[in-house]
């Protein structure tokens, strides 16, 4: 399975990508908060690790409504993370060490404070009325559609000075764009422009899927499934509001502007998609060959299901065989938005799981944190920051226990900050931070740095071939490829031991989750070893 052995991989093919959230990777200006000066300072370590590109969560000037989700100036800094020359000189220091920088582009929703958006509820007449989505109310006074904002509630907001509802897919300070205007659609495109002029090496896009929605705005299906509990987003199937064709067209106009600062070389730039979807709808995203859209459409499944060997390996199964023959895969297991790895499947299988998507076929996005192993982070009520828990508490949507900061060592605040951190530390900080696990050499730090020195080493890791080994159980196989190279990955997702695949005897162990060696595949385990 992926035939792709054969060729030049782009930097991207090859690469590894590690996610940032700025405001909880290092503060150099002690209020509290990450910094583009604090991420600058520790690229050594994001070096030391083995990756290839950082990505970093908005770093645009934002009210934080939604923590920089809401854009109020498109083209600048938050003055919370510095300014345009410290961007600057984080850009040419990253540079230096060999590393990518990409941005998140947020161009589904700007933030109300956004001037364009100040004009385009100052009248219904006013020029940029248009580049938002406002509409008359229901027949009942109500709002246009049953649309569902996914931080729960109407996306639809009142506007009492022009007496229509503006459309918000997020919070209501979080209005969204109107790309069926020309006018809206050149200036976004535009922001793409200025940032790659500055020599940035791609864009992760954030809601990619939602930026077109169906002509006429007509309800949403009911959800027959949905129950109390869940989401309130999921009252409704997002039939109309996400997914349209007509924004396949404005992603294949984003790819040709990325692919006109130099296509197919080490200074490609790429395209990444945040897009929940199916596999068989996420496919399309990639365009076609004529026609391509973004490089890689995010593949979030081993984040939204069962921690489970037989599902895990259908689903690799299944997502292989949607790929079109142009389309490179990626996996993801954590970020800003989602439970830790370690919180949802234990820190032993967390190892297994680092393997898993260090070995798979693609590329893989690491998120900070992760690989120092940090699990469960209990928020007290009083510290909660995240506008989505607050709105439906309770029912496990908060994402401040993934944002919380990064810890570097035993002292005060963790070497994180001078200043109380914005949000607590895990608890077991002390223990659990850079420098005590780099003096540790069974670490997930050093682990992870492992595996990311073997996929370097090892083309049939880092750009090989897939091939599924038969297994039962809590056994997950598979061989990576490349040309007369084999790799054999077997991974233990259970805590008891199995057999280790036949063709797996007398091969030479490269790398294993645990130390020591037994002739099976102990509980926990991850193994991989050379093929002859």
């Amino acid at each position: 399975m992926g035939g792709h052995s054969d060729k030049q991989h782009p930097w991207w093919e090859r690469g590894v990508v590690y996610q940032i959230y700025p405001r909880s990777f290092q503060d150099s200006s002690g209020d509290g908060v990450g910094d583009l000066a604090g991420i600058e300072s520790r690229l050594d370590y994001i070096a030391s690790l083995g990756v290839d590109a950082i990505w970093l969560s908005p770093i645009f000037p934002s009210p934080m409504a939604d923590f920089g989700y809401d854009v109020a100036d498109y083209r600048g800094i938050e003055p919370l993370f510095g300014t345009l020359e410290d961007f600057d000189r984080l850009l040419a220091a990253a540079h230096e060490r060999g590393l990518k920088l990409l941005l998140d582009f947020v161009p589904n929703h700007s933030s109300d404070r956004h001037p364009w958006f100040v004009e385009s509820r100052s009248s219904r007449d006013n020029p940029k009325r248009d580049w938002y989505i406002w509409r008359d109310p229901a027949p009942d006074g109500g709002p246009p559609n049953n649309w569902i904002s996914d931080f729960g509630g109407s996306a639809w907001e009142w506007d009492e000075a022009t007496g229509q509802y503006y459309l918000h897919a997020f919070l209501p300070q979080q209005p969204d764009l109107n790309w069926r205007n020309p006018q809206l659609k050149a200036a976004m495109l535009d922001v793409l422009r200025f940032w790659l002029d500055r020599g940035v090496d791609g864009f992760r896009i954030d809601v990619l899927w939602h930026i077109v929605k169906a002509e006429g705005l007509p309800d949403n299906p009911l959800n027959p499934e949905w129950h109390p509990g869940m989401n309130e987003r999921d009252r409704v199937l997002q039939a109309n509001s996400t997914d349209q064709p007509e924004a396949h067209a404005i992603a294949a106009e984003m790819r040709a502007i990325a692919d006109s600062y130099g296509a197919m070389s080490e200074r490609e730039r790429v395209l990444i998609g945040e897009i929940f979807l199916p596999f068989d709808r996420l496919a399309r995203w990639y365009g076609t060959p004529e026609r391509p859209e973004v490089h890689l459409p995010f593949n979030f499944s081993l984040i939204e299901n069962p921690w489970d060997a037989r599902t895990i390996a259908g689903l690799i199964a299944d997502y292989e065989a949607s790929l079109p023959e142009w389309g490179w895969p990626n996996w993801v297991l954590g970020s800003h938005d989602a439970a830790r790895i370690a919180a949802r499947v234990g820190e032993a299988q967390a190892r297994v799981a680092m393997m898993m998507l260090l070995t798979l076929r693609g590329t893989p996005t690491l998120y900070q944190g992760d690989e120092l192993g940090i699990g469960q982070v209990e928020i007290p009520a009083d510290k909660v920051q995240d506008p989505r828990e607050k709105r439906q508490p309770g029912i496990g949507l908060g994402r401040d226990p993934s944002r919380t900061p990064m810890a570097w060592d035993s002292s005060p605040n963790a070497g994180f900050s001078r200043a109380e951190p914005w949000l607590p530390l895990h608890g077991d900080w002390p223990g659990r931070n850079v420098a005590m696990e780099e003096q540790d050499a069974g670490s997930m730090l050093n682990l992870t740095r492992a595996l990311l020195r073997l996929r370097r080493q090892e083309p049939a890791l880092a750009v090989g071939d897939y091939a599924p080994v038969a297994g039962d159980g809590t056994l997950l196989a598979y061989e990576r490829r490349a040309g007369d190279s084999r790799l054999l990955v077997a991974l233990n997702l259970g805590d008891a031991a199995v057999a280790l695949p036949e063709l797996a005897h007398g091969a030479e162990r490269l790398l294993s989750t645990l130390p020591g060696e037994a002739n099976e595949l102990r509980g926990n385990e991850g193994l991989i070893v050379r093929l002859a």
